[in-house]
């Protein structure tokens, strides 16, 4: 059958296929409804001593002591946000300028060059006040090592951030490893290093107990969680100093400024409770459709590559870059047949260069705009994937010719 047959049976099938959860989730029924009475009858101030403001009170403090069993932790240790860049300003900005060395050099700070965003233009900020950063290269499959943390400490360092599972290639850093190495350091030493994580992506499917993962600051976000957006978290071990960036007012132990969320957090609790509830078939089942997917478009679409650890990487996250196109394009083209996906990082979809943790593996600017991002989720079907095999075959061929003609 020729190309213009195939697009007149697409056309004629048209669904609506969603695979950007790692973008945005959509809030599951459950969270909805344990946040509704919040948003209507219980609207009082958390800080109110009156009935209302004790109702919310009282959910407050439900949900920072779910929270905190998540993630193996004291209430206390919790500290709610309004969502997950906060979360990661909070814990870099806020632990940075908290802890800064007298002199110069306020501090050495490490990372890697594979980092959402949110955790580079913190690092960014922090330069322009004087600390150092060093920003170490991960491998062609987005990996850091425990050994290039360790031979990047120098007397002055302060602080550790590493991304527990990529927002991009999905690609699962050894946190836990790296943890324990920074534990090691710091005995004997007069001022500690502190070990931050992005945890964003890998809530939902990874462990999330901070003395396994040996980490003193994680960050989450419930909008990757079927909870809604505008609220997240962040651990922060007891004993660990941060400064706030929000200020105003004393609550959340007083890092953290202005009326809580209360409808918010008591959905990202619930969508916490859910997930950890289904992970371990969840987990199964995405797995087995991911596998599937990637087999089937690097069996049918030549040139396809699958960036990221191909074993070591979230169940949900399908990242391909299709030499010779623009990803930018299929993303429209696949929209046009209702299917929603994209090139890359939601926070910087609207800028138009390569990402910058495709390049960081490795590969060409042109492959690197080639990319097209996948993320599944619990609606996701056998019967979605095959639709968008389907139309992804075809819109690469159309793409390809039409770049063949310039």
């Amino acid at each position: 059958m020729c190309l213009s047959g195939i697009n007149v049976i697409i056309l004629s099938m048209k669904k609506e296929v969603y695979l950007d959860h790692a973008s945005t989730t959509p809030i599951d029924p459950l969270v909805l409804r344990a946040m509704l009475p919040y948003l209507k009858s219980h609207y009082g101030n958390a800080s109110a001593i009156y009935k209302i403001g004790r109702e919310a009170k009282n959910a407050l403090v439900s949900a920072r002591k779910s929270v905190a069993n998540v993630f193996g932790a004291r209430e206390n240790e919790v500290v709610f946000t309004g969502g997950g860049s906060e979360s990661i300003s909070l814990a870099l900005l806020g632990y940075a300028r908290a802890n800064a060395l007298k002199g110069e050099n306020k501090g050495h700070i490490i990372t890697t060059n594979a980092e959402h965003s949110a955790v580079l233009q913190a690092c960014e900020q922090l330069q322009k006040e004087g600390y150092k950063v060093t920003y170490l290269p991960v491998d062609n499959e987005g990996l850091v090592t425990p050994a290039q943390v360790v031979k990047a400490v120098n007397k002055n360092t302060i602080l550790v951030s590493v991304i527990y599972a990529n927002n991009e290639i999905g690609t699962i850093a050894p946190i836990g490893a790296i943890g324990r190495e920074i534990a090691k350091i710091n005995i004997g030493r007069a001022h500690k290093i502190a070990f931050h994580t992005d945890a964003c992506q890998a809530a939902g499917y990874l462990n999330l107990h901070a003395n396994d993962l040996k980490a003193d600051l994680i960050s989450i976000n419930a909008s990757k969680l079927y909870g809604p957006k505008g609220v997240g978290a962040l651990y922060v071990r007891d004993g660990k100093k941060l400064q706030p960036i929000i200020f105003g007012g004393m609550q959340e132990m007083s890092k953290r400024a202005g009326t809580e969320n209360i409808a918010g957090i008591v959905g990202l609790k619930v969508a916490l409770e859910l997930a950890l509830k289904r992970r371990l078939a969840e987990t199964k089942r995405l797995t087995k459709m991911r596998d599937y997917f990637v087999e089937q478009i690097v069996k049918t679409i030549p040139s396809a590559r699958l960036n990221g650890h191909p074993l070591k990487r979230l169940p949900n996250n399908v990242n391909v870059s299709f030499s010779g196109i623009e990803g930018e394009s299929a993303v429209l083209y696949l929209d046009a047949a209702g299917i929603a996906c994209s090139t890359g990082s939601a926070c910087n979809s609207t800028v138009q260069k390569p990402s910058h943790v495709i390049l960081a593996l490795g590969i060409s600017k042109s492959d690197a705009h080639s990319a097209v991002r996948f993320t599944l989720g619990r609606g996701t079907t056998m019967k979605d994937l095959e639709y968008t095999l389907l139309h992804l075959q075809g819109v690469v061929m159309k793409l390809r010719a039409i770049s063949a003609v310039k």
